[in-house]
Formats: C-alpha cells, sequence, structure tokens
C-alpha cells in the first residue's frame, strides 16, 4: 500500500499539524505502508525539491515568495501530478485546508486517483482564529463553499474529533462517507510520575512556590488572560503560588502588559519558547495546568492534544467546558472542568484542585490509564485501513493492498 500525502507544511516547522502528521506517518510504517510526504508552498519559499526531517523524506513544492493562494493551488496541483505519475501512488491522502483539497482533487480527474480529505479545522474558522476574517463575512461565506465542495466531492473524509463530524455532516456529506481519527498519544514518549528538575525549578524561582502554568502557544483563544485575573484573586491567599508560561505567541505582548498592571511581576515568569524536546521539564514543575480556552467556534469543534500529553504524563489541570474539552475530559475523573470564559469559575476550579492534593495521585493514574487504553496513535490510525479501502472500491480500485 503506496500512501500519498498532501500536506500543507511539515517538519522540521514545528506545529501540532506536524505533529500529528508525525505520529500518522509512523503508525502507518508500523502498519507496513509506505508512504510518500509532500508539502505545499506553505512550507516556505524556495526551489528545494525535498528535505530530511525526523527520518523521513519530504518532498517540497518549488515556490517563489509572495505568490497568491490561487498561485498556490496551481504549484501544488503541477507537483502532485509529476510525483503521482513517477511514483504511482494507491491513493493521495490530502490533509487540512481545503487548498490542499482542490489541487487532489484537480488531479484525480486525469489519473483517477482515490482522494482521501482529512479535516483537521474547517478553513473559514481557522481565518478567523488568525484574524483575517470574521464569522460571516463575504470571505467567510465563500471559504466555507470551497471547504464544503471538496469536502462533497472527496471519495472518503475523515476528521480529527466528533465536533467537526457533525459539522461535515450538515454539510451534505453521508455518515458512511466520515470517519473520525481521533487525536491521541504515544503514551510511552511521555514518562509518568517523574520528579522535578530540581536545578530547573531553582534557576526560574520556584523552589517552594505552588505553580500554576500552560506550555505551547500563547493565541487569543487560548484564554490565558482568564488565568492571569484568576491569580490576581488567588495570590493573597497562596503566599507561595506562581505561574509558569511556558511557549510565545501573539498573544505574549499583551499578557505581559497584563502582567505589569495587575501588579504580577513577581508571580509570573515567562520561558520563552523552548525546544519540543524539553517541554516535558518545564511540564513537571507545574502543580496544575490551566487550559482556559475561550468559548468561540473552533474550540467548541475541535479537539486540542495538550490535556491528553498533560493526562499521558499523569499531570493536574483544569479546561474549560468548551466542546473540544468535553470530547475528551472525564470531569473530576482524569482532569477538571470549569465554566468558559468565567474567571470566577476558573478561580474556583483551581482553588477546589488545589485543596484535593491527596486525591492527585488517584486522578493521574486514571488520567494516564484513559491514554493508555482509549486515546493511543496505533488505535486511531488502525482506522484508516477501512477508509482507504472505500476510498479505493469508491473509484473501482484493487483493495487488496490495504487490506493485506
Amino acid at each position: 500500500m503506496k500512501i500519498l500525502h498532501l500536506l500543507d507544511h511539515s517538519l522540521p516547522l514545528h506545529s501540532g499539524y506536524s505533529f500529528r502528521t508525525l505520529a500518522i506517518l509512523r503508525e502507518q510504517h508500523a502498519l507496513g505502508w509506505q508512504t510518500l510526504h509532500l508539502t505545499t508552498p506553505k512550507q516556505g519559499a524556495g526551489e528545494q525539491l525535498e528535505e530530511e526531517a525526523s527520518g523521513l523524506r519530504f518532498l517540497r513544492t518549488p515556490s517563489p515568495a509572495g505568490v497568491g493562494l490561487i498561485q498556490q493551488m496551481r504549484l501544488t496541483a503541477q507537483r502532485l501530478r509529476e510525483v503521482c505519475e513517477r511514483e504511482q501512488p494507491d491513493l493521495v491522502h490530502a490533509h487540512s485546508p481545503v487548498l490542499n483539497a482542490l489541487p487532489a482533487l484537480w488531479v484525480r480527474r486525469g489519473l483517477n486517483i482515490p482522494v482521501v480529505y482529512e479535516m483537521r479545522a474547517s478553513w473559514e474558522d481557522a481565518a478567523v482564529d488568525h484574524g483575517s476574517t470574521k464569522e460571516g463575512s463575504l470571505r467567510y461565506q465563500v471559504s466555507r463553499a470551497l471547504e464544503s465542495f471538496a469536502l462533497k466531492r472527496a471519495d472518503q473524509v475523515t476528521t480529527i474529533c466528533e465536533g467537526l463530524r457533525g459539522d461535515i455532516a450538515v454539510r451534505g456529506v453521508s455518515a458512511e462517507r466520515i470517519t473520525v481519527i481521533p487525536n491521541a498519544v504515544d503514551a510511552q514518549l511521555f514518562q509518568f510520575g517523574v520528579e522535578p528538575d530540581a536545578a530547573l525549578r531553582s534557576r526560574l524561582g520556584l523552589d517552594g512556590a505552588t505553580v500554576l502554568g500552560f506550555a505551547g502557544s500563547f493565541y487569543g483563544y487560548e484564554g490565558l488572560h482568564l488565568l492571569l485575573d484568576a491569580v490576581a484573586g488567588m495570590h493573597a491567599r497562596h503566599a507561595k503560588l506562581r505561574v509558569l508560561l511556558v511557549g510565545g505567541g501573539p498573544q505574549e505582548e499583551a499578557l505581559r502588559a497584563q502582567v505589569q498592571r495587575l501588579g504580577l511581576q513577581e508571580l509570573v515568569i515567562f520561558t520563552g519558547r523552548v525546544p519540543h524536546a524539553e517541554v516535558q521539564r518545564y511540564y513537571e514543575l507545574i502543580d496544575v495546568l490551566a487550559y482556559p480556552r475561550l468559548p468561540i467556534r473552533l474550540t467548541e469543534l475541535v479537539t486540542p492534544l495538550k490535556p491528553l500529553e498533560a493526562m499521558a504524563q499523569g499531570r493536574m489541570f483544569v479546561a474549560s467546558d468548551v466542546g473540544g474539552h468535553r470530547e475528551l475530559i472525564r470531569d473530576g475523573e482524569t482532569g477538571f472542568l470549569f465554566r468558559a470564559g468565567d474567571v470566577s469559575a476558573l478561580e474556583q476550579a483551581l482553588e477546589k484542585v488545589l485543596a484535593q492534593r491527596e486525591q492527585w495521585p488517584r486522578i493521574r493514574q486514571q488520567a494516564r490509564h484513559f491514554v493508555e487504553k482509549e486515546r493511543t496513535w496505533a488505535s486511531s490510525v488502525a482506522r484508516y485501513r477501512e477508509v482507504y479501502r472505500r476510498a479505493l472500491a469508491a473509484r473501482g480500485h484493487d483493495v487488496q493492498p490495504v487490506l493485506s
């Protein structure tokens, strides 16, 4: 079985998108499948034809700087066609955004190669998240129409969670053509119950402190300003309270200004971005992680990876009750939920967790057990077998490669 994955971007660029892709590819190799990996001009301008990262060979789409979206798709289609004609894959697996799905469908017309489209997030909602449009605008409506067009015409559709499955279904895609391949973790990559790095803790000024924190990208929808507001109300009751913010992003400047405004300079530590391989050392310093995502369409529909990674490491955490979190978290059993967008509810949830330290070992074990049994990449990726079989059958191709 030879699958050509068409990707927006890949390693060595670091993102949740790249790490999900890497996990999928590793598990598909474990199943004995051969994979090819082609990125679009979104990887970056240049004439490079291929690149190796994490032991994988990624084919690139040469592109000049500053080309528009239509030209990007044309370049992608041209490169995809030439790779398909040379490598003869059994099918094309196009991953979000729709800018990848459309070129795959164009190439299918001439080569009759099955196309699986994986929608990790809808293009229109991603544009709202990035601030390039508003929900209901003309651009939003056009983007949604293009997304729906691609979803209806792909041979099979996959997505990452039940929230997105529902959004795809209301666009008129039949249930038998939609499969959820949920986000997961390789629990063996995360150490459980490890003692914090004493030297790092001391260097960051956290000796003897109760540490709240977050690790990831500082986007507006993450709601980190709510965490700072909650801490402003808590620190009088917790003399040793500290906040560790690991990472960076568009909201970093605003968060730093908020810290100054609230007089929390002695309590909040910004580490800046750290290498991915080092993130667990910082996780281990945090007593309670906070995921205060705001209630917007994106967070209601899409499940994040961070809570799963926290569970794999046995970290205590609180998370807002947006739909994406409710799909992953069993309140009081593997983590704690609070009313999204409500600072008082977040403060109360943090206080509740801190007051129940004797319960932490039980919850940590339950969380680890959950990811080991229900959210492994091996079980998620195994679902592609039936997806690919259906896609091949839809085009009249031999399904034996995926069955063997």
